[in-house]
């Protein structure tokens, strides 16, 4: 049976973090779907420093498992990705990026000689914050994945406790300073949709102008 369509306002809504999965394999293009759909999430100066490992293994999901203590989602969840956020990514041309963007009419030359001077990121590695601006936009891709995947009909979690070398062994890329786990989101499906824990109401957090005590 075809699946209904969800607007962004029900899918962020009907989203949970599921952490037990049936067995059941996520069909590749529904696969192909969600990791396109997730690649069109935004990074700054469109640089595109992160990306994605699909461990689909029983031997890989069981070490990523084990660098996540032991959790149960990498083993039970037929897919797990883990998100890598690429420090050094702005040092290299990265021609291609700004000749798509002038080829679709979304970046004037102003722009980007902007993008070829790199001032932004010379400013980061001023202030030491390169990785930080590496995960950040790694963890916007990662957001876009799980409501993708609420959208798809998938389960989703994102994992924040793990050993990141441990994790890095798994997907081969142990030694690599300038790579950085920003975090894993396990995918497939699930029996059942948790309850929603709820939220604080939106006067306790959200604030006008300035932050409130």
């Amino acid at each position: 049976m075809e699946q209904q369509a969800l607007s962004v306002s029900e899918t962020i809504r009907l989203r949970r973090t599921v952490r037990h999965y049936r067995p059941d394999p996520v069909p590749a293009p529904v696969l192909d779907e969600l990791l396109d759909l997730t690649m069109q999430a935004p990074s700054a100066w469109n640089m595109q420093d992160r990306s994605i490992v699909v461990v689909t293994s029983e031997s890989g999901r069981r070490e990523l498992s084990a660098a996540a203590y032991g959790q149960p989602q990498p083993l039970e969840a037929p897919a797990t990705l883990v998100f890598v956020a690429d420090s050094t990514a702005w040092e290299s041309p990265n021609t291609d990026i700004a000749d798509q963007a002038r080829h679709n009419g979304a970046w004037n030359a102003e722009f980007t000689a902007l993008f070829d001077s790199r001032a932004e990121f010379h400013e980061l590695r001023r202030r030491d914050l390169l990785r930080e601006n590496a995960v950040k936009n790694a963890m916007i891709a990662a957001t876009y994945t799980m409501l993708a995947a609420t959208a798809l009909g998938l389960a989703s979690a994102p994992m924040n406790g793990w050993d990141p070398d441990l994790v890095k062994a798994a997907i081969g890329i142990e030694g690599r300073a300038e790579l950085a786990i920003a975090v894993l989101v396990t995918v497939g499906y699930s029996d059942a949709i948790p309850p929603h824990p709820g939220r604080r109401a939106v006067e306790r957090t959200v604030f006008r102008e300035r932050f409130a005590a």
